[in-house]
């Protein structure tokens, strides 16, 4: 929550920062041409009153600023009476338009560019002189008036690089610290794991040899049915024994870290095996069997871990569905994974319950283990593959994706 708050933050600040940039390099532009119409119309104001210094014009040569490209005087038949440029005076201005705008007697200021492909201020007004008017066409250099929207650029510019890098160590910092978290939250569990597999390999090899003790004698008892009052209690015997057992077998699996070998498997006769060992309880529960699989297809793995993997999920599947149903077993290639996908259409699984599918000895099942998703999970992680499960009331998915090629784990 406070790592939530904390980006919701930065990124309200850096938005006001954004808009804040943006706004004042938008409002650059029209500072800048109301600097370039002020000094433009100051300047107008200079030369009319220079003109009424002296009607002759012959003081106008000596009108100089560093900002003038060249101004115009222009009489009512368009002829220039006076134009920076001497080779121009006397000579036709070419241009209708600024004449059209002449004539209308009014104050107009623009951008234009000049042939040079100069950036200029064009502003066209009208020069009051003792005997008449006279059209003025002023020229100005925008270059410092300009100067404030080249600050607003630069200042865009470095806010805009400040927040990128900003947002870029950020995301950085962000990211090793996820993963020193998820590094020290890896440690842990392994440690964890680690503990708990001890603890199972312990636990299953002091119980394992009385466990077959009890297992032979209620198999003996079994075979004596003639007294009604042991046959009963015998299957009692032999139905919790086959389940401490099948508890033993998953302790001695989970805790099992050790090499094993790796041959090339065909996906059809992992996924025939696995339909053939759980057919006959599917069939008791009135469950549809379908697969669909590409007959040459194959990776490389350890065939039992991963019969054991495949025979763990379709029986999951099938105890989803007590009322009958249909299990889906089908597998699909892709560049350099296998993926194998167990569908059931039975009750699915809960929101909360699927935050812990993985945890070891975490169950449902009245009389489950708890171990067969996580020991699906660790033996999956040893292929260098990935698990993941779909669920919703329409029935669950579970998808195994292994690598084609085999490559040691970290485990």
């Amino acid at each position: 929550m406070l790592k939530r708050v904390l980006v919701l933050c930065l990124a309200g600040i850096s938005l006001l920062l954004l808009w804040f940039t943006v706004n004042n390099y938008r409002k650059a532009q029209p500072i800048a041409d109301e600097i370039l119409f002020g000094f433009a119309h100051s300047l107008h104001a200079a030369i009319e009153f220079s003109v009424h210094q002296d009607p002759t014009l012959h003081s106008l040569s000596m009108f100089h600023s560093h900002d003038i490209i060249y101004f115009g005087l222009v009489d009512d038949q368009g002829i220039y009476k006076y134009h920076t440029n001497p080779k121009l005076i006397g000579t036709r201005i070419r241009d209708k338009e600024i004449l059209r705008q002449m004539s209308q007697e009014t104050m107009t200021g623009k951008r234009i560019r000049l042939e040079t492909g100069q950036d200029a201020y064009e502003l066209i007004t009208h020069a009051h002189v003792p005997h008449g008017t006279l059209g003025l066409l002023l020229v100005l250099q925008t270059h410092r008036a300009d100067a404030v929207i080249r600050s607003a650029r630069i200042n865009m510019t470095v806010t805009l690089t400040l927040l990128v890098f900003s947002w870029f160590l950020t995301a950085v910092i962000y990211r090793y610290a996820r993963r020193e978290e998820k590094h020290r939250l890896d440690l842990s569990q392994q440690e964890n794991l680690a503990r708990m597999g001890e603890m199972g390999a312990l636990l299953a090899h002091e119980i394992r040899n009385p466990l077959a003790g009890i297992k032979g004698f209620a198999q003996l008892i079994e075979r004596r049915p003639d007294d009604s009052r042991t046959r009963d209690s015998a299957q009692r015997i032999i139905a919790e024994t086959l389940r401490l057992e099948e508890l033993t077998t998953d302790l001695l699996a989970f805790a099992r870290r050790d090499e094993f070998p790796v041959t090339t498997i065909q996906v059809s006769g992992l996924i025939e095996q696995t339909v053939a060992m759980v057919r006959p309880e599917a069939e008791q529960s009135h469950i549809t069997m379908r697969v669909d699989y590409t007959q040459d297809l194959e990776f490389q793995g350890n065939y039992d871990r991963l019969t054991q993997v495949l025979l763990n999920l379709a029986r999951n599947g099938l105890q989803a569905m007590p009322d009958g149903g249909t299990l889906s077993i089908s597998a699909t290639p892709s560049d350099s994974c296998i993926s194998i996908m167990v569908t059931d259409s039975g009750h699915g699984i809960s929101p909360d319950n699927m935050q812990r599918i993985f945890e070891p000895f975490f169950t449902t099942k009245a009389r489950g283990t708890g171990l067969g998703l996580a020991l699906c999970k660790i033996i999956i992680e040893e292929h260098n593959g990935t698990i993941s499960i779909k669920s919703s009331t329409a029935g669950t998915t579970v998808t195994m994706e292994v690598p084609r090629a085999w490559h040691k784990g970290k485990a």
